[in-house]
């Protein structure tokens, strides 16, 4: 590997925004210039000149849902981690609701196993949680696993916890992050129930919000946190939704919290106004809910009362999306435009750059106690991403999503993602790609 200086970038790390350049080394950062450099300075090396654009540390997604194994129809390994290198995103987390579901040890060492030859960016898996295999899981060494991913509400693959004594077990037990999917299962079956006799099974988009109902989620969010506080768990709640959900967070440093949460991109930018235009196509659980709830998501993470910003990126094929309500598959693809999404927030005045940069790229590594990433850092691995203010277009030629489609078809951003590095090595350059060297996996401090 060739090292490289990215020269006269317009570099946005750790609350601060400066002219600079940055020096790579044998797969990290060895040094970070301020102000210009001379024209003769890297002579020896590949040399980017980034003046008039913008340098971060690359994207940190701590939700996708890949598909791999066993679901490969909708999304795999390498489609999904290259549309996430093309959008920003240098390392990515992904969800055991798989076929086999990745509830044992030896299933997370087959998936690294994959993600070693597949994967174009860095990758971690969480380890799920079942009704059955808490004491398995509670008692292993996790090292390989992200966290434990726990579905107090049923979604794409049924992992459901609803023993209520597994759940004390888990959280008792647990000894890294439980992260969890909130939504109450008896709510949901209930508001059902009572659609399904009156409407049939085609019953409206429109009402998914009332189906996964803000009361649903609260119930289940607010049992998480009790859980959490009666046994010092740390826990991660997942793609909180609701404004209600907010008042059982406290502000503050991500570092001085036993319990944090996740807001989602889709939250953020629809709202269930979007159900006339969009149909299924934002079908999400939990679902997306009022403009008020949007705002108060957006609120909080400017408030450091919500940590961190992520995609839940959960592609199904066209034919997975179509059909009644009740058969509709939930969830979409995400990560290749998340980035430029919540730019284009910072464009309306939602986000500071520097709040972008902090909730995407460094809260989530300080939230994982991710090692040597998440920060322009001297000695930090060379995860980046270079942007420029430059209008793009997204449409289906351009979709790199296995699945081919995107809620954001037709949509035009601020903002062009241009370069993405992934331990140093230039992964995407424009549009196109060097897949000679695959991502590496994520190592935890603990």
């Amino acid at each position: 590997m060739k090292n490289t200086l990215i020269k006269d970038a317009t570099i946005i790390n750790e609350g601060r925004e400066f002219k600079g350049s940055i020096l790579i080394e044998n797969e990290k950062i060895s040094e970070i210039i301020e102000g210009n450099v001379s024209d003769s300075y890297g002579q020896n090396y590949n040399i980017i000149d980034a003046s008039g654009s913008y340098l971060i540390p690359g994207v940190i997604d701590d939700q996708v849902h890949f598909r791999e194994p066993g679901l490969t129809q909708k999304g795999d390994l390498y489609t999904e981690s290259k549309a996430a290198a093309a959008g920003g995103v240098t390392s990515f987390m992904d969800m055991p609701n798989l076929i086999p579901q990745t509830t044992t040890l030896p299933l997370l060492e087959d998936k690294h196993a994959l993600a070693q030859t597949k994967a174009m960016v860095n990758y971690g898996f969480y380890i799920g949680g079942t009704n059955e295999n808490w004491k398995e899981i509670t008692a292993a060494d996790l090292n390989l696993a992200c966290g434990i991913k726990i579905f107090m509400g049923s979604s794409t693959g049924n992992m459901l916890v609803d023993n209520r004594e597994v759940l004390n077990n888990f959280f008792a037990n647990a000894k890294i992050l439980i992260a969890t999917h909130c939504e109450d299962e008896e709510t949901i079956r209930t508001n059902i129930k009572n659609a399904l006799e009156k409407y049939g099974e085609d019953f409206p988009i429109a009402m998914h919000p009332q189906i996964r109902s803000r009361e649903a989620c609260y119930k289940s969010s607010s049992l998480a946190v009790k859980l959490a506080k009666q046994h010092d768990a740390r826990l991660h709640i997942l793609h909180l939704s609701t404004a209600d959900e907010l008042q059982l967070l406290e502000k503050g440093n991500i570092n001085n919290k036993q319990i944090t949460a996740e807001a989602c991109v889709h939250h953020l930018w629809f709202s269930d106004e979007d159900y006339k235009r969009l149909g299924r196509f934002i079908k999400w659980n939990p679902a997306i809910k009022t403009s008020k709830d949007r705002d108060a998501l957006i609120q909080a993470l400017n408030e450091n009362v919500l940590d961190v910003i992520a995609t839940d990126h959960a592609p199904h094929t066209l034919k997975e999306k179509s059909g009644v309500y009740t058969k509709a598959a939930s969830g979409g693809p995400l990560v290749q435009h998340a980035l430029q999404a919540v730019l284009e927030l910072h464009e309306q005045g939602k986000f500071a750059k520097e709040q972008v940069v902090h909730k995407m790229c460094h809260a989530p590594a300080q939230l994982f106690g991710i090692k040597n990433r998440g920060y322009i850092r001297k000695g930090y691995q060379a995860d980046l991403c270079i942007f420029k203010k430059e209008k793009h277009t997204v449409n289906k030629d351009n979709l790199l999503y296995k699945c081919g489609w995107s809620p954001f078809d037709g949509t035009t951003f601020s903002h062009t993602i241009t370069h993405t590095f992934a331990n140093g090595h230039l992964i995407y350059n424009n549009g196109k790609f060097d897949e000679s060297i695959k991502g590496q996996a994520l190592i935890y401090n603990r």
